[in-house]
């Protein structure tokens, strides 16, 4: 913590340009990158970090990731000590060292004093790549067991080393050694890869430059002092929060539980101490590592927590480690919260994230459910076959998709909306149809799937894809079975679903079959077979009762929570229409 007290003019100029340093990378990476997945989907992050691996400001990308990077730098500066130089970029994406799943590259930049040669800040950011190797197109397995089976696992590589792109060992790690794994292939479409990497390394390097530029302006000393008072801000503002909380509540216990859907209970017990204005987050009752690939690296438990203590303050700072000076998370174990390093963890990240989220929304009462979900589709072709074991050209697409927020105790819930950890949009329908054989049949709000209540969950979507070649379909989905919970006396929302249209063995005359996938599955489809989706409901708020007649009044039709009182506005609205500016 800073001793100085900090200008409130100085501080505010000084969070607006770390901010802005971030802003220019984001836009850096968007127009550089190739990949629909990084450059029209925005599934990446951009950063500032202190010398000591700290998160200080971010533009508002994605949460997971934002909360995630600072483990990786920590575990990069404890892997290389003094062994990184200037001219060096390092590359990671293994959960064992701050990553969150493998499709999740960070790409990490030292910035060096050129008087003293010694590290004095860290841009970062992390991409989600569309296809890393693993046993299925895309990097998201629905199946997966094994960590292996998921793609590549990088702990550590200097990417660029004194200058020099590294490229021939890059090929190595993601393409050459996955397929060695049995079932697995590499890399199906490196060149993607491979351009998107350079465009991170580019992004980097455009922070760097604007940090060496303030420093310039205002001396390094100045800067770092005031780096410090933005995280001593964000750590008072939690404080005061969680004081608030034990005040207006008369509780100083709080706690929750919410389940996934294969009844893997995620348990929360919340001390708050209201005199030091410091609280305990304690998972113990966390179900044990699963099977499965819904295992959370604790670098992910993170994320979620600070970004919900970011969310509930009425505040605008920027998010950044501060946030957790005054929260002590413990973590059983063994849990699906800490799982062993070998764990499948593809689902963690994008899926038991968001259950983390909702479950300690659910101990403070400020929110009813969100969809709970992020609707992972991933298709593609090509790799190793299994039999023969010969290598074909491929491609791997992966796409997020939105559904209902929950309702607050002042606000429905927005329809087809991504929620919480994710903040991605989604491909367009012209590039989508236009770069895959996919011909988007359907996508629109599936009405009534919101919870009913005084304040209404937003509504999820529909979103109907038919094939134009024979590929593989994966889904990674949640809330197909417990449904996103209302407070309050709200109605829950309604779960979601995903269909499989069989083509008939007739093409011209039979029907097509409809078979419910489930949650969890991967198909091999054949030629214009349909995939539906139908994403969950946000939960309600309050009992519907006779002040429902304000609501209806309050909330015209079609609107979908969009109302006059609450129109797109603030951080996430400025990122995307900085998007569709770039």
């Amino acid at each position: 913590m800073s001793k100085s007290q900090p200008d409130p003019i100085t501080l505010s100029l000084f969070s607006n340009r770390f901010v802005s340093c971030a802003e220019a990378m984001s836009k850096s990476l968007q127009q550089t990158s190739i990949s629909t997945n990084i450059k029209e989907r925005l599934d990446f992050s951009c950063a500032v970090f202190s010398h000591t691996g700290d998160l200080i400001a971010n533009f508002p990308n994605v949460p997971v990731h934002l909360g995630a990077m600072s483990y990786a730098i920590k575990y990069q500066m404890q892997l290389h000590k003094d062994n990184i130089n200037p001219g060096d970029v390092l590359m990671t994406n293994s959960p064992t060292a701050g990553g969150s799943h493998l499709p999740d590259i960070t790409i990490i930049t030292p910035c060096f004093d050129k008087d003293t040669n010694k590290i004095i800040f860290f841009t970062a950011s992390r991409g989600h790549h569309s296809d890393i190797g693993g046993i299925l197109p895309g990097s998201m397995p629905p199946n997966s067991t094994a960590l292996t089976e998921e793609g590549a696992e990088i702990i550590s590589l200097k990417l660029v080393q004194n200058g020099k792109f590294n490229a021939t060992q890059l090929y190595d790690l993601l393409v050459t050694q996955p397929a060695k794994i049995e079932g697995s292939s590499g890399c199906r479409n490196f060149r993607d890869v491979e351009s998107d990497l350079k465009a991170q390394v580019a992004a980097n390097h455009k922070g760097i430059q604007l940090l060496h530029l303030l420093c310039k302006e205002f001396g390094l000393g100045l800067v770092q002092e005031y780096m410090l008072h933005i995280r001593d801000n964000a750590e008072l503002a939690v404080r005061n929060l969680l004081r608030t909380v034990a005040r207006n509540t008369g509780k100083t216990e709080l706690s929750a539980i919410d389940y996934l859907d294969d009844g893997s209970p995620i348990a929360l017990s919340i001390t708050i101490d209201k005199e030091a204005g410091s609280a305990t987050f304690d998972f113990n009752g966390t179900g044990p590592e699963l099977r499965g690939n819904l295992n959370a690296p604790i670098s992910v438990v993170h994320s979620a927590v600070i970004y919900c203590a970011r969310a509930m303050l009425g505040v605008d700072i920027p998010l950044n480690s501060g946030c957790l000076q005054p929260i002590t998370i413990i973590i059983p174990d063994g849990s699906l919260l800490s799982p062993s390093p070998e764990a499948a963890v593809c689902g963690g990240n994008v899926m038991t994230s968001q259950r983390i989220v909702d479950t300690v929304l659910k101990a403070f009462s400020a929110a009813a459910a969100s969809q709970g979900c992020c609707n992972n589709v991933t298709f593609g072709s090509g790799g190793k076959d299994p039999v023969t074991g010969e290598v074909r050209p491929g491609w791997g697409y992966y796409e997020t998709v939105a559904g209902g927020s929950g309702a607050t105790e002042h606000q429905d819930g927005v329809s087809g909306v991504h929620v919480h950890m994710t903040n991605t949009r989604i491909t367009d329908p012209e590039i989508l149809e236009r770069r895959y054989p996919i011909l988007l049949r359907r996508f629109e709000f599936r009405e009534g799937s919101g919870g009913a209540g005084k304040y209404r969950g937003g509504d999820g979507v529909i979103r109907e894809y038919e094939l134009l070649q024979d590929l593989q379909l994966s889904i990674l989905s949640e809330r197909r079975v417990v449904r996103p919970y209302g407070m309050r006396g709200g109605g829950d929302g309604q779960p979601g679903m995903n269909l499989w249209l069989k083509r008939g063995k007739n093409k011209t005359q039979d029907k097509h079959r409809v078979i419910n996938l489930g949650g969890k599955a991967t198909a091999k489809m054949s030629k214009n077979d349909v995939f539906i989706l139908l994403t969950p409901g946000g939960g309600a708020w309050g009992a519907p009762g006779q002040d429902d007649k304000d609501v209806v009044s309050r909330v015209k039709p079609g609107t979908h929570g969009l109302t006059k009182d609450f129109m797109p506005r603030g951080s996430v609205y400025d990122r995307h229409s900085l998007a569709e500016s770039a």
